[in-house]
């Protein structure tokens, strides 16, 4: 019996032992496997913050650039009719737009939503006015109808200061 004891005082402070080394290793590895996620995270973020933000100001432009006020100053021309400056005004929406598609990779999918609709938005509320033309309204007439809009009220307002709001979430 007393063997057995020496047996036992021998092997319990060795089990605890090992219990007591393998949990502080595990505890550790799973630390250090953490801190490792979150460097990776962190470099990761810090490589792709710039491209966000810089998509960010894209959009921006391609909404300042789309609202009735910069889009009208850009693109008229004087001389043109109604209908013409419509379809450069819409052609040239299109084209912005197209020109910044890739930019959704970087912007959530309720903020490209927002820009999507402002594009449609924007086309549309040029369709309506030019409806309202005669045809022999000239492109001023045209001109005068879309710079009257509502500003607070414009698609594209809106969706500029929910990206606003989205970007600064980066900073």
């Amino acid at each position: 019996m007393s063997q057995f004891y020496t047996f036992l005082s021998g092997i319990i402070p060795a089990v605890v032992v090992f219990l007591t080394a393998w949990h502080i290793l595990k505890t550790f590895f799973k630390q250090e496997t953490q801190n490792r996620q979150l460097r990776l995270y962190e470099e990761k973020q810090k490589l792709s913050m710039p491209v966000r933000l810089q998509a960010y100001e894209r959009i921006v432009l391609l909404l300042e650039r789309i609202s009735p006020g910069n889009l009208v100053m850009r693109v008229h021309k004087p001389g043109l009719s109604a209908k013409q400056f419509q379809q450069m005004l819409v052609q040239t929406i299109r084209e912005e737009y197209d020109h910044n598609l890739s930019q959704q990779l970087y912007v959530s999918q309720e903020a490209w939503e927002r820009v999507k609709n402002a594009k449609e938005e924007m086309i549309q509320q040029i369709n309506v006015a030019a409806g309202k033309l005669e045809e022999k309204d000239d492109s001023t007439e045209l001109s005068r109808h879309l710079l009257s809009m509502s500003i607070d009220k414009l698609a594209t307002r809106k969706a500029l200061d929910y990206l606003k709001t989205e970007a600064r979430k980066f900073l």
